[in-house]
């Protein structure tokens, strides 16, 4: 477990004993919420990983370096933002993979711009954002939010 994660796990667990001797009524309801989340997270979870497995062993580093490495430039910018435009899950999911393409040789940016392209430009649900808000509205703020992770990707890579 990473020192991260004991440090999140300690807090709570301290925050849940407190709260637990002021309504244990409260926070027994509260533990069965977030066991129920868990439980509907597992199999995501399960899938997240099993993807990222794959990644690591059928996907070849030098591929990896070819398409989304540092001397790809402007179009590993655009590969990365466009994969992170087409995936779809939660943003979860795409650390994992992020995590999995960096240690492959991917440039920063790149991948930078495939997570802030996954959470906010929305390909797949583009139809549904469509007939909700409106078609201009939809393709408006998918394309400004594809230019923003890209140049987002940009901004991290003089940065680091």
């Amino acid at each position: 477990m990473s020192k991260v994660g004991l440090v999140y796990l300690l807090i709570i667990s301290t925050v849940y004993l407190f709260l637990a001797a002021r309504d244990r009524q409260k926070t027994g309801q509260s533990l069965r919420v977030a066991g129920k989340s868990l439980l509907k997270l597992v199999p995501l979870l399960i899938a997240v990983f099993g993807l990222v497995g794959l990644f690591q062993e059928f996907l070849p580093p030098e591929l990896v370096t070819e398409w989304l490495g540092e001397s790809s430039g402007l179009l590993g910018l655009l590969i990365g933002a466009s994969a992170g435009a087409v995936a779809i899950g939660p943003p979860l999911a795409a650390y994992p993979l992020a995590g999995s393409l960096l240690d492959a040789g991917a440039w920063p940016p790149a991948v930078a711009a495939f997570i802030v392209s996954w959470i906010s430009v929305g390909i797949v649900t583009l139809p549904f954002e469509a007939q909700t808000f409106g078609s201009r509205f939809a393709l408006l703020r998918n394309l400004i939010s594809f230019v923003a992770a890209m140049v987002g990707g940009l901004l991290l890579g003089m940065l680091l």
